[in-house]
């Protein structure tokens, strides 16, 4: 009987594919192309990552939910000085890296393990009430040239803490709103097809209201328009969360089925990898189309091409990996560094 839910496996496989589509259409800067694939893929900026917080709060939630509180959360700080320090490594090569967000994410979430439900709803309400507000008090554009997107001062005290809190990639106010929600949903019996339901329904219809929303007001405020498009608003997370939350119910009840199909079974190594997986298409994705020459000023279609044979090469190498090795390269590495137990005491 499968005690681990392969659904999850499947979301982060899922999301991993359409972070790869944008930050290789961000690398090799390919704005060329059909309006309609041009159009696709700008829906999946923001969304693909919003996912993987959520996923990154439920697997939090899960490990560390049988453990004592003070275990649970230097667990949690290990790992999320592991994912800062990785993280800061790959801003020297990829200035769009998430990974040392989501340390920070960890760090903070470390004292929300054990909090009720009802009060990390609030918190990631909160959340996305404080950076609207913040968006009155502070200058959102600081430090970015929004024709190369590059950021000046990220180095500097003001221009890190700034970028990591406010106007970064993924900032923590508001982006640590999905990881709360995520160790949420870790409480809930996500193995039952009620929930999993629920959260496709549910999910759904708070992306339609989100959508709605946003579109009657760029109507209505049409200089706020690309405002709404750019800035993580409080409509911008709804949708993001609703599209999160129903991806992940529709993967729990993919492979909740009796015989899941086996396109997406083959999916499930590279879901269990995304952390090597993330980093490689940096290292070595990224790294081949500068050797060829391909980053800036290419076309739709060669980004979906070097994407796409990425992509395939890695769920090769992860299928290989897995059935000889078990965990991937950088898990093993995180679970070796930060995982340790304590000896026992001598009685």
């Amino acid at each position: 009987m499968k005690t681990r839910l392969e659904g999850l496996d499947l979301a982060r496989a899922l999301a991993l594919c359409g972070m790869v589509l944008v930050n290789f259409r961000l690398a090799m800067g390919a704005t060329t192309g059909p309006g309609w694939l041009l159009d696709a893929l700008t829906a999946l900026e923001g969304r693909s990552a919003a996912i993987f917080v959520m996923l990154a709060g439920i697997g939090l939630g899960l490990g560390t939910r049988r453990l004592p509180f003070g275990d649970a959360a230097a667990h949690t700080v290990r790992r999320g000085l592991f994912l800062l320090a990785l993280g800061l490594l790959n801003v020297l090569i990829f200035p769009a890296d998430i990974i040392h967000y989501y340390g920070v994410y960890f760090l903070i979430a470390a004292l929300c393990l054990r909090l009720p439900s009802s009060l990390l709803l609030v918190l990631a309400l909160g959340l996305a009430d404080l950076f609207v507000t913040l968006l009155f008090v502070l200058d959102y554009q600081a430090g970015w040239h929004w024709e190369d997107l590059s950021y000046s001062g990220f180095w500097q005290p003001t221009g890190f803490v700034r970028n990591l809190l406010f106007n970064g990639w993924h900032p923590v106010v508001p982006w640590l709103a999905f990881l709360l929600v995520g160790l949420m949903l870790s409480r809930q019996p996500l193995g039952e097809r009620r929930i999993q339901w629920r959260l496709v329904l549910g999910g759904a219809a708070m992306a339609l209201l989100a959508k709605g929303s946003s579109l009657a007001l760029s109507a209505q405020l049409p200089a706020w328009a690309s405002l709404f498009a750019l800035a993580p608003l409080p409509l911008y997370l709804l949708f993001a969360g609703g599209i999160a939350c129903a991806l992940i119910g529709g993967c729990l009840l993919l492979m909740g089925c009796a015989r899941p199909p086996a396109l997406l079974a083959a999916l499930l190594p590279m879901g269990r990898q995304t952390l090597t997986l993330y980093m490689a298409h940096i290292l070595i994705g990224m790294g081949i189309l500068e050797e060829m020459g391909w980053l800036e000023g290419q076309g739709l279609w060669q980004m979906l091409l070097a994407a796409g044979l990425y992509l395939v090469a890695a769920g090769l190498f992860a299928a290989r990996w897995e059935a000889r090795f078990g965990r991937g390269p950088l898990e093993s590495l995180m679970r070796h560094l930060c995982d340790a137990r304590p000896e026992p005491r001598a009685a």
